[in-house]
């Protein structure tokens, strides 16, 4: 199908980029990679009036690391950016396993991080990992700007708190004690799938106990969740694999999935039972974060 006719704009700045979200208010997107929305005008799904691309906002396109900070992650950045980034193969491989399980290379190599988080899909690969890696966000519009924990900015199926004159600019991870991260996703092709069901987690621990332990799931759910009955539980007893397994049914307890062509509400929650503690075992072992 045709593309429906449109105004484009591509501001040179941030500041510019916000006034032009204000100025047009409902009417306009922002064109970031363009693989969701692109396609989404073409199935007549939207229309915007208006297309503002953030093309020449060259310091959102980084990811590097600051001291006291964390691994900071411009929302421009590709899926491969985040496979092929020396930064975060050395400290949070975890992120770019992820990043590199999503969709085909001809995506990742357009698709950026901010704009797939901004589309709050349920069965996103990224969102689940950086939530269990505490990641924050951080917003900016007219008014200023905000930082909040990545986990609240989600309030449904394609919906989150971003107001029509607010911009995503980056992702931060900080730094963490994590003994290590891991995620986990069942699609229903080897690859290029989206996940039926994705399980993320972070677990430090200290002389074979757990000290601290975050659980993230996609697809069980209208946004990503933390089980966090199943973090309480983990939190302080000694590692073993039926600790690992009873985890898993909490957490899969804690889930509230849909059932729809992909899968069964029950085959996912079987899904996440089993994969919960596959990840657990995975990140503790081999110490991937």
């Amino acid at each position: 199908m045709y593309l429906p006719d449109f105004d484009y704009y591509a501001p040179d700045s941030l500041a510019e980029t916000c006034e032009a979200l204000e100025r047009f208010g409902a009417k306009a997107k922002v064109l970031s990679g363009g693989t969701d929305i692109i396609a989404k005008m073409k199935s007549g799904l939207l229309s915007p009036g208006v297309l503002i691309s953030l093309k020449k906002l060259e310091d959102l396109k980084k990811i590097d690391y600051v001291s006291g900070k964390g691994v900071v992650i411009g929302a421009l950045s590709t899926h491969n950016d985040l496979v092929n980034s020396k930064i975060l193969n050395d400290k949070y491989l975890s992120v770019s396993e992820a990043a590199h399980n999503m969709a085909s290379n001809q995506i990742r190599n357009i698709g950026t991080v901010g704009g797939n988080l901004c589309n709050a899909v349920p069965s996103a690969d990224l969102p689940p990992i950086l939530i269990a890696l505490g990641a924050t966000i951080k917003l900016v519009g007219t008014k200023g700007e905000r930082v909040m924990l990545l986990e609240d900015l989600f309030t449904g199926p394609m919906k989150t708190v971003i107001a029509e004159n607010e911009i995503l600019t980056e992702i931060v991870i900080p730094d963490q004690l994590s003994t290590g991260s891991n995620y986990i996703k069942f699609g229903l092709r080897r690859s290029g799938a989206l996940a039926v069901v994705g399980i993320a987690v972070a677990v430090t621990v200290n002389g074979g106990t757990i000290t601290e332990a975050k659980i993230a799931i996609g697809a069980a759910a209208p946004t990503p969740i933390r089980a966090r009955e199943a973090e309480k539980f983990l939190q302080g007893k000694t590692i073993s694999d039926d600790l690992l397994a009873e985890a898993g049914v909490i957490a899969s307890g804690e889930s509230k999935p849909i059932s729809d062509i992909r899968g069964s509400a029950e085959y996912r929650r079987d899904l996440i039972r089993v994969l919960t503690r596959r990840a657990l075992h995975k990140a503790i072992n081999e110490g991937h974060v």
